[in-house]
């Protein structure tokens, strides 16, 4: 009976760009706008619609991380583990991909601080623009308990943590390749539980609640689970029709879970069932519109609070001075929303792809492009 579902001598399908991956990628990266837009709605996404989109944001970061994990263990696992990519290679190429964009906004958000004082409408929270805090952030070391990189683009604090997850990577992907898929499976279960343990009984809370600071001990046990199901996706054959009616079912569960409470650990076992039959479900027909909004999806995830900051400032003086109605607020904010998604676009395809088309060329003249066997479809691109 297991056989029809799981073998280890039929070959796991390729993941593909404009695939079910690809789409996960979007959808978490929509869902991350709405979390960070909902409280400015008239009405909180939270009470009116689904209590995941206030508590969800731990949930969407971790589906990100154990994400990154999974993807680039199936992508550049083999060319590291056979040493046609060194280590210092795959960190270089991981770390360009993300330093350029991040720096952008950045500076934009900066500048919009800047002009906005200098105009007479300084923050309403200055605290969440504190210039100690900027330097940290910049320069993204701020999850490894550095001062500062609080506030600003406060959601950086995972891309920090993510080039922590590049260094170990190699070493973790050595460890996993001389095991079987399910020890290795049962190992990065195992090893979850056991830090989720260890941070109850040092710092008297679990891993998901992290303080930004530390965001890499939040970061590198998800980061690990999600190599580990990617070692255990390439070398066992999971039946397509069980892993699509698994990975639905999961989703259902998971928003069930989640509509009654945090339920972190059941919440983690589901995202990894979703991650999981969203790679072992073969793309017979890959989407290219589903490929062009995935490709966006660290645009979104990067910029979309600065975008919040500029816009729900003035729509919200605007509003007070007029004294609009809720429609009209729900107007102002439905703008808002899809201000995020044109500006997310905008920067990825005029801005962040041809500095990525510069790079790619400067490293493959440098002899430093090394092939891999498939696309890279993970968040951070």
């Amino acid at each position: 009976m297991l056989q029809n579902v799981f073998s280890s001598r039929n070959e796991p399908p390729p993941i593909m760009r404009g695939g079910w991956l690809d789409a996960l990628r979007f959808i978490v990266a929509a869902l991350i706008i709405l979390h960070h837009f909902q409280m400015s709605a008239p009405v909180p996404l939270a009470e009116g619609l689904h209590p995941v989109f206030e508590r969800g944001g731990f949930l969407l970061t971790n589906f990100f991380l154990i994400d990154s994990g999974y993807v680039l263990m199936r992508v550049y696992g083999r060319a590291v583990g056979s040493g046609r990519m060194s280590k210092t290679d795959f960190f270089i190429k991981r770390a360009l991909r993300v330093y350029p964009a991040h720096l952008i906004v950045l500076g934009l958000l900066v500048a919009l601080v800047l002009a906005a004082t200098a105009a007479g409408m300084p923050p309403s929270h200055p605290e969440w623009f504190a210039w100690d805090q900027l330097p940290a952030q910049a320069a993204l070391v701020q999850s490894f308990g550095v001062h500062g990189g609080l506030g600003w683009n406060a959601p950086t604090w995972s891309i920090s943590a993510l080039l922590g997850c590049y260094v170990a990577f190699p070493f973790v992907l050595r460890g996993l390749s001389r095991i079987g898929p399910w020890t290795a499976l049962i190992l990065v279960v195992v090893g979850y539980l056991a830090a989720n343990e260890l941070s109850w009984a040092i710092l008297k809370y679990p891993v998901y609640q992290m303080p930004l600071n530390l965001g890499i001990w939040r970061a590198l046990p998800l980061f690990i689970l999600g190599m580990g199901l990617a070692w255990f996706a390439q070398g066992v054959w999971i039946n397509a029709r069980i892993a699509g009616w698994a990975g639905v079912l999961a989703a259902v569960g998971l928003a069930v879970a989640q509509y009654f409470d945090k339920n972190a650990l059941l919440s983690l076992v589901f995202i990894s069932i979703i991650i999981l039959a969203a790679g072992a479900v073969p793309t017979k027909r890959p989407s290219k519109l589903v490929e062009a909004a995935a490709m966006v999806s660290f645009s979104m995830f990067i910029s979309n609070e600065v975008v919040r900051i500029a816009w729900f400032g003035l729509a919200e003086a605007f509003a007070d001075k007029l004294a609009l109605g809720e429609a009209w607020r729900w107007g102002l904010w439905a703008l808002g929303v899809l201000a995020a998604f044109v500006f997310a676009f905008g920067l990825h395809y005029l801005i962040d792809q041809p500095i990525q088309n510069r790079i790619r060329a400067w490293l493959k003249a440098r002899g430093k492009g090394a092939a891999v066997s498939q696309p890279v479809v993970s968040l951070e691109g």
